[in-house]
């Protein structure tokens, strides 16, 4: 599925809808150049799930977690991270909410993740022509039917 965004509010209202929808467990894996709209896209997230506090990108302190809205957010930025870096940081305890109360799980620079769960969701963010941003959203494993319904 693509969608046009034609500005950043259209970035932080898909992110809206992805906070009002997604379930506990939901994995949402991010990709695109720098300045695409990635962090934009959580910070909606968070205002879906009912969160007051500031979202802020974690490309210096990796996790953010994000507890007060209807289900927690865990916001992960793997830009300034190797591959065996990221695999020391046993991500899975997030998605499989061994150690975590189970929340909606965003990584930003998810193509240096070198393992990814059994379901998830790529949403790759790009540039457009006319100085918008296009979404392309792929699900793996996940209902697509379960995004976008509100």
């Amino acid at each position: 599925m693509k969608i046009v965004l034609a500005d950043a509010e259209a970035t932080l209202n898909l992110g809206i809808s992805f906070g009002q929808s997604l379930n506990a467990g939901s994995v949402i894996l991010l990709e695109g150049d720098l300045g695409a709209g990635k962090t934009t896209l959580v910070q909606g997230i968070g205002k879906g799930l009912g969160i007051s506090e500031p979202i802020v990108s974690p490309t210096f302190t990796i996790i953010n977690e994000y507890t007060e809205g209807r289900i927690p957010l865990y916001h992960l930025d793997l830009y300034r991270l190797e591959s065996q870096e990221v695999a020391a940081l046993n991500l899975e305890t997030y998605w499989e909410g061994f150690e975590v109360t189970p929340g909606i799980v965003a990584i930003e620079w998810a193509e240096r993740m070198p393992y990814q769960p059994d379901s998830y969701i790529i949403v790759y963010l790009t540039y457009g022509n006319e100085g918008d941003r296009q979404a392309k959203i792929t699900s793996y494993n996940y209902p697509i039917s379960d995004l976008l319904v509100k």
